[in-house]
């Protein structure tokens, strides 16, 4: 791969130790299909209407029936089997997808990656490296063709990790994604692109959203982040509760955490209530995506929100629970244009973000948190990339 894709950070990242692997395997995208492998989870969005409400005659109703009445509850699978009982409206594009991919040769994608790796276009570049990510793009757009056919909602593909500092980069890189989109008729609006939440890709998702393309910014982990991100207009913002969480567990010294803490808050979800009201308070048209959510509390104190990522055990315990019909209604929304409208906001809260004010409120956990999984994607995509260099060209080609 060209050295253009790597960031500044980049060289600073040390390797991903197993320990940080298996940090990673809880990361979440948008969908992914029936793939043994786990690092990168998607997400099939599923509403109470989805084949599992109960019967109203009973007089019956369940947990999952009463919360998907306030938020949409997103499952949190690898495997396309349980999308049987929660089916999917929604997938993701992404160096694991293609990882599990190819290492499971019968799978229904695979086909999409042999179009992409004997595309004429990217044999007739100049040089390896161009050759590489030129199959590497068609690869991403092919299989999100494909989930566009499974799926009524929106696709997100995953932006390089290795430009997450470099904002020109990150924007060529979704023109050459939305290109190779364009040359298979997805239409833009089917289409999310996932950026990493850095200040260069918060400035890349301003330029992009102001072009009419849709971005998704991950991995935010601080307040600034989340202002920062909504003030550039980025579609959908992705916050990590049970990460923040994890990490308040076993650090100190992160002055956004400790606040939350000392206020008895849990600091993962205490952000997603400040961005919510932050978003609903000042009319940005920003979406609120919770991840890493670990139980049902978590669930009941995001309701409200935009989408809630939630693991399968949580789904089906929420599904198994019975609540009489007239009890579907003590479900509180926790967030709310109301409850947002009473909340105060500093003066440094409401500020104009630019890049040292930045900076300067990246405490700690988001710091730490961020270069974390930004290791773990760029250390996916040289694997893919390796992948890729054993098996082509295709057979047949």
């Amino acid at each position: 791969m060209s050295s253009s894709l790597h960031s500044p950070l980049y060289s600073s990242l040390s390797s991903s130790s197993a320990l940080q692997d298996r940090k990673l395997r809880n990361a979440v995208n948008f969908a992914k299909p029936n793939l043994i492998f786990k690092p990168r989870r998607s997400f099939p969005l599923i509403r109470a209407s989805a084949g599992f409400s109960s019967s109203l005659d009973t007089g019956l109703s369940t947990e999952l029936d009463a919360v998907a009445n306030h938020s949409e509850i997103v499952p949190d699978t690898v495997i396309f089997d349980d999308f049987e009982k929660f089916p999917p409206t929604a997938g993701t594009a992404s160096s694991s997808l293609l990882l599990g991919i190819c290492g499971l040769p019968d799978t229904k994608f695979k086909s999409a990656v042999d179009r992409a790796l004997s595309d004429s276009e990217c044999y007739g570049l100049e040089s390896s490296d161009l050759q590489m990510s030129c199959f590497f793009n068609k690869a991403l757009a092919h299989v999100g063709g494909d989930l566009a056919k499974l799926v009524p909602g929106r696709v997100s593909t995953e932006v390089d990790a290795r430009l997450a500092y470099d904002t020109h980069g990150i924007v060529r890189k979704v023109h050459d994604l939305l290109k190779a989109y364009t040359e298979i008729e997805v239409p833009p609006e089917r289409l999310l692109f996932k950026i990493p939440a850095t200040w260069q890709g918060i400035e890349a998702s301003r330029v992009l959203e102001a072009e009419g393309i849709q971005t998704h910014l991950t991995f935010v982990y601080s307040f600034c982040q989340a202002a920062a991100a909504a003030q550039a207009g980025a579609s959908v913002i992705q916050i990590f509760v049970g990460r923040l969480r994890d990490w308040s567990r076993n650090h100190t010294g992160d002055s956004e955490v400790e606040s939350a803490l000392r206020r008895g808050e849990d600091p993962g979800l205490a952000l997603v209530t400040k961005t919510y009201n932050y978003i609903h308070k000042y009319g940005h048209k920003t979406k609120l995506m919770a991840a890493a959510v670990r139980n049902k509390p978590d669930v009941f104190n995001l309701l409200g929100g935009g989408y809630i990522i939630t693991p399968l055990k949580v789904l089906q315990s929420l599904k198994e629970s019975v609540t009489l019909l007239d009890e579907k209604y003590s479900f509180t929304r926790r967030l709310s244009p109301q409850s947002a409208a009473a909340f105060n906001f500093t003066q440094d809260e409401l500020q104009k973000w630019d890049q040292y004010s930045f900076s300067s409120a990246m405490g700690p956990a988001s710091v730490e948190l961020l270069t974390i999984g930004l290791d773990g994607y760029i250390n996916q995509a040289k694997r893919v990339e390796e992948l890729f260099g054993k098996i082509w060209p295709p057979p047949n080609v």
